[in-house]
């Protein structure tokens, strides 16, 4: 049976329900995939939710080579998104993201682990990417969180 990996964003949602949702998945890592682990939103930079997931049980892991270089991010944003696939897949043939990527593959066969991004949905981040290249690499089932909607904050 294949151990779960699952990915989480946090885009308009409030750090409880982001919490609520881990806790009931039970996370004991969270991976940080974020190129730069800093946020608007409050709670979801890198100190404060190290802080935030260290209260209830959760480790964090940030590997920052495993982030949408700036190119990619411009392409989803302006909803290029084949665009922004391939420049994500060309990123991830580097040698320092397949380094990022066997850590990450490490760390989630020992824990139960949750790739971060920030955008909601799984199909429009790079966590996916990362997700099936893990899946395919160590057999992981995948599976999607989102955080509780009923304790979601108005977006910053």
């Amino acid at each position: 049976m294949a151990k779960k990996l699952c990915t989480i964003g946090y885009e308009g949602a409030a750090l409880d329900g982001f919490l609520s949702a881990l806790g009931r998945a039970r996370i004991s890592l969270v991976i940080d995939v974020r190129a730069v682990a800093v946020s608007r939103r409050k709670g979801f930079s890198k100190t404060a939710l190290t802080a935030a997931l260290a209260a209830n049980g959760i480790d964090y892991l940030h590997l920052r080579d495993l982030g949408d270089p700036k190119p990619g991010r411009e392409a989803a944003r302006e909803g290029r998104m084949a665009d922004f696939r391939r420049i994500y897949r060309a990123h991830l043939s580097k040698v320092a993201a397949r380094v990022a990527l066997a850590e990450a593959s490490e760390a989630a066969t020992q824990h139960a682990a949750c790739l971060l991004c920030y955008e909601a949905e799984p199909n429009g981040c790079h966590r996916s990417i990362v997700a099936a290249e893990l899946a395919r690499n160590a057999a992981f089932a995948i599976n999607h969180l989102h955080p509780d909607a009923s304790q979601a904050g108005a977006s910053i």
